[in-house]
């Protein structure tokens, strides 16, 4: 792994959390990730499930978490299954987790090799009244694949009819959305390697200059500070292809006088960062353009205010719609009577902003979080408002990243990161 080993503290802290809800006599079992195949002999990179590595800190396939905190005998409580590792294997693919590694990396003293699971755990099961499988259900997820851990779902299913099932998904829900401390500096050094990609950009971009060609850019910056590189499909849309909210093309010259809406951020060591800036491609906004971008900021600036302890997420978005609204009655793009007129299910600001201000941030770049349930102080939230003008060929979206605090304003981890129209301009003709 390109990160710093993370100290194993972290991911003990994670699993007494967990267990701590887990119903009495119950055993709980986490899956790695498949490496998924593309064709020929050909595969994509390798990435971690999120749970297991969430409470295990382990970053390599093929590996199976068990727990079982009322098993009869201690070392029976916490159980590593990994791959058995040996010289072929280390020449051919490199290293890969030994048993005293595995238990610097996740503080988990009993390991054993991948052959021994089906053994170790029908004994478990002989124990064991309720066994926690893991399903994902995220908000937006849509799972077309059978991933490895649907695949041990339908399996254990078919073997142990006779016992309870209970679900990992709403523990980890509540848990993981409230980051611990380590959490959140880990988070921070993703954001301060994106901060270092977007100064890089900044003298960087010129008229004529391709898409493409930022990427690589901030890829090369990524790479070089630790990052694995983009914490997901970095969209680079300069001039009209900003008003396409998933434009992932990234393959248009950009053209003097418009603006390129950049929504790119580095992972650090899995967790995600997630900034949106906007920036004129010659250096400078037009008054126009100017005075859309602030309208954008102050919407930006006022909704990070309402990021505190208590608030719902869906009274949080009506209000930065009022926000929202007032901004573009001030632009000329709606009117007092097109507000009146709305229709409430889709009210007249969503002509120009048509997506939600924020989500939770994490292990998961829309991560893990109850929207129904009120904030809680140490979760992280994107702020991200937009105003979209197809008729004028620019869109403009500000994205920072936030920490809820027990009292006072969220902390900004992005608050390094330029904003303000004069500090960007000023950079860019530097």
């Amino acid at each position: 792994m390109k990160y710093h080993q993370i100290n194993s503290a972290l991911f003990v802290k994670n699993r007494k959390k967990f267990t701590a809800e887990m119903k009495p006599n119950s055993v709980a079992v986490f899956n790695s990730n498949d490496i998924y195949p593309i064709s020929a002999d050909s595969t994509l990179p390798f990435a971690q499930h999120r749970d297991i590595f969430y409470l295990s800190g382990v970053d390599q396939e093929e590996s199976v978490l068990l727990l079982f905190p009322d098993a009869p005998y201690e070392n029976q409580r916490e159980i590593l299954f990994l791959r058995e590792t040996n010289d072929h294997i280390a020449v051919w693919e490199g290293e890969k987790l030994t048993k005293e590694r595995a238990f610097q990396v996740s503080g988990i003293r009993t390991v054993y090799w991948l052959q021994d699971f089906h053994k170790v755990l029908n004994e478990m099961m002989t124990y064991a009244d309720t066994m926690y499988i893991n399903t994902n259900e995220h908000y937006r997820a849509t799972v077309e694949v059978e991933t490895r851990e649907a695949r041990f779902v339908k399996w254990w299913k078919e073997r142990y009819p006779a016992h309870n099932v209970a679900k990992s998904n709403p523990i980890l829900q509540r848990i993981r959305s409230v980051k611990e401390s380590e959490e959140i500096d880990l988070i921070q050094q993703a954001c301060d390697i994106t901060e270092k990609g977007f100064r890089r950009l900044l003298s960087f971009v010129k008229p004529n200059v391709t898409e493409y060609e930022i990427e690589a850019e901030l890829a090369h910056e990524f790479i070089r500070n630790r990052s694995k590189g983009f914490a997901y499909t970095p969209i680079i849309a300069s001039g009209n292809n900003a008003n396409v909210l998933h434009y992932i093309e990234n393959n248009q010259q950009c053209k003097a006088g418009d603006l390129i809406l950049l929504d790119v951020a580095a992972e650090y060591a899995n967790y995600s960062s997630d900034m949106t800036r906007t920036i004129p491609v010659s250096g400078r906004f037009t008054d126009r353009q100017k005075a859309v971008y602030n309208a954008v900021l102050r919407v930006k600036n006022e909704a990070t205010k309402m990021l505190t302890p208590g608030t719902l997420w869906k009274q949080y978005h009506v209000e930065v719609g009022k926000i929202m609204t007032s901004e573009l009655i001030g632009l000329g793009l709606i009117s007092k009577a097109d507000v009146q007129n709305e229709n409430p299910e889709w009210p007249a600001y969503k002509k120009y902003f048509m997506h939600g201000t924020s989500h939770h941030l994490g292990l998961d770049t829309h991560d893990y979080g109850l929207l129904h349930e009120p904030m809680k102080a140490n979760m992280v939230f994107t702020v991200e408002p937009g105003i979209y003008i197809p008729d004028e060929k620019f869109g403009i979206r500000l994205e920072d990243n936030v920490v809820v605090q027990e009292k006072g304003e969220p902390f900004n981890l992005m608050r390094n990161i330029p904003v303000e129209v004069d500090e960007i301009e000023t950079l860019m003709n530097s």
